[in-house]
């Protein structure tokens, strides 16, 4: 099959083809190298990490490609930016350990965020928001709400006051909520 052709193939047709076919696999690279290294970037910022989570993302889609199912819903495209956020929260966990907290994350708000995450989906997601809030802000929140850490010792670790812990997840909330709705339009 030429190249030519198979642009006009759907990305689980390419998908399916390039587990007999590795060189098919180039098409799907084509079409997500782009907009898969906007969104790293839009997580983590311009680091030099970047192209190195987007390729290793590649190769975790080649590689489980045959696990891929169609499913009312389910695209190969939510389908790979799962394995993005993933990978991109894997690494994000790693350059934490390494660089300190990398974190720059009101009533509704308040309760609209969940009391504790457990789905690595919206982990990931969550962790994402909170990269693009201010630091302070997005400090509190992942250390209640994805870390579970009680706010009495949030303010024994920043040195701060309960209730001034208990204004920044407040106004973190809301904040929180700001940025995502920025990414959702």
């Amino acid at each position: 099959m030429k190249h030519e052709e198979l642009h006009d193939k759907s990305d689980e047709e390419i998908l399916f083809l390039s587990v007999k076919k590795p060189a098919v696999f180039e098409v799907l690279i084509e079409r997500y190298q782009t907009p898969f290294l906007n969104k790293v970037r839009g997580i983590l910022g311009p680091r030099e990490e970047v192209d190195d989570i987007v390729q290793e993302t590649f190769v975790k889609i080649y590689v489980n490609a045959g696990r891929f199912k169609i499913q009312q819903g389910a695209s190969f495209k939510s389908w790979g930016y799962k394995i993005l956020l993933n990978t991109t929260f894997s690494h994000y966990q790693k350059l934490k350990k390494s660089d300190g907290a990398l974190l720059r994350v009101e009533k509704e708000v308040y309760e609209a965020f969940p009391d504790k995450v457990e789905d690595v989906e919206t982990y990931d997601f969550v962790a994402s928001v909170l990269t693009r809030m201010p630091k302070q802000l997005g400090r509190a929140l992942k250390l209640h709400f994805l870390d579970g850490m009680p706010q009495k010792e949030i303010a024994a670790l920043e040195g701060i006051s309960i209730s001034a812990v208990k204004t920044r997840i407040y106004r973190a909330k809301r904040e929180f909520k700001k940025v995502n709705s920025k990414i959702n339009n």
